[in-house]
């Protein structure tokens, strides 16, 4: 018994041991010391202590770039050009890299360490991104499982931003704030204030979070974000695509796009699975009647129960958008939904006539 009751011990004091060593060797063989982060060759420069995600570094200078999934390697979205300093890419970022991408140093931030001074490149733009403290001022219950929340600026007092992006919400996790995209629904020229669209994922931390939110409660977020952009051109037509939450951009394009040009054509066709998960109609109905050249069509997937009355069309709503549109290209088209949906929407509108050069979506 003695025996074993020495053994116990001797094994415990070598896993002590050990567990000493490791923390003792993570703090001084892995200790990088302050590195020197240069930003579009010099555009912005900052020291951090190294050991941490690039991603990281930057946020935590107020250097916001795009990441959907808050740095869970799992978007794609936060993509920079690391010139020197960077090491060997990661297998979990070549998936997300074309060739292209991959022979100019092309690497996702939230996967590269900071070992050492880093030289590194992203668009101009992402200079340009704030932090943004906001108050609920209301929170409107869609549907089932759709919120609509609009949110007041606190500071700063005002944003600017183009039709279609794009802000990061910050919202708490056990392992600490992480940041989740949403599009802006609500038209450009409400500088004040922004509204989005959220739908309740099950499970999904950041949609948790906001439907919870009660008015007079404050969040961050930073933004704006995306590549959309809206001809100023008259003359091309608009096609919107979506279904379920993707209607947060399409309504900031067509509410934008009407209040500066009241003549121009647009196309929103917009997908539900049942006549419950309907939202916004009957306003793009008012707003159809007001302009003439904007045509809308809603569409339900799934069977109608036989006490509903529905009068749309029925059936996946790639199909509506392939049926009415007419070969032409003189239009852009800005998608939101399920990849499979934007898929099959993308071959129809190639179909059409369209470029993909004319063809804008997200992917989160």
């Amino acid at each position: 018994m003695t025996t074993i009751i020495l053994s116990v011990a001797v094994m415990t004091g070598v896993f002590v041991a050990l567990s000493v060593l490791l923390i003792v060797a993570a703090r001084y063989l892995a200790n990088y010391g302050t590195c020197t982060v240069v930003v579009n060759s010099g555009a912005a420069a900052f020291e951090v202590q190294g050991g941490g995600t690039l991603l990281k570094a930057l946020y935590e200078k107020k250097i916001f770039i795009p990441s959907a999934c808050g740095g869970k390697g799992s978007c794609g979205y936060c993509k920079v050009t690391v010139s020197s300093g960077g090491g060997p890419i990661l297998p979990t970022e070549t998936p997300y890299m074309s060739r292209a991408e991959l022979r100019a140093g092309t690497r996702l931030a939230c996967q590269v360490k900071v070992k050492q001074n880093l030289e590194i490149q992203f668009s101009e733009a992402y200079l340009s991104v704030k932090e943004y403290r906001g108050r609920v001022s209301q929170a409107l219950q869609l549907t089932h499982d759709i919120k609509e929340l609009t949110i007041e600026l606190i500071e700063p007092a005002q944003i600017s931003f183009r039709p279609g992006q794009y802000v990061q919400i910050q919202a708490p996790s056990p392992e600490g704030p992480i940041s989740r995209a949403y599009s802006i629904s609500s038209p450009i020229f409400q500088t004040e204030k922004i509204q989005l669209v959220v739908r309740l994922v099950p499970g999904g931390i950041a949609s948790t979070f906001l439907h919870s939110l009660k008015e007079g409660q404050e969040l961050y977020f930073t933004g704006p974000y995306g590549d959309f952009k809206l001809s100023e051109d008259p003359n091309v037509a608009v096609i919107c695509v979506g279904g379920g939450a993707g209607m947060a951009p399409i309504n900031c394009i067509i509410q934008s796009l009407f209040q500066k040009w009241p003549e121009r054509s647009c196309h929103l066709f917009f997908g539900c699975r049942t006549q419950k998960d309907v939202f916004y109609l009957d306003s793009f109905q008012a707003l159809a009647r007001k302009h003439p050249n904007f045509k809308v069509v809603y569409a339900l997937s799934d069977p109608l129960a036989a006490e509903e009355r529905w009068e749309g069309d029925a059936g996946f709503i790639h199909l509506s958008a392939d049926k009415r549109l007419e070969l032409d290209s003189r239009r852009q088209a800005f998608l939101c939904g399920p990849p499979p949906m934007i898929e099959a929407v993308t071959e129809i509108l190639v179909n059409k006539g369209l470029r993909m050069e004319d063809i804008f979506y997200d992917k989160f």
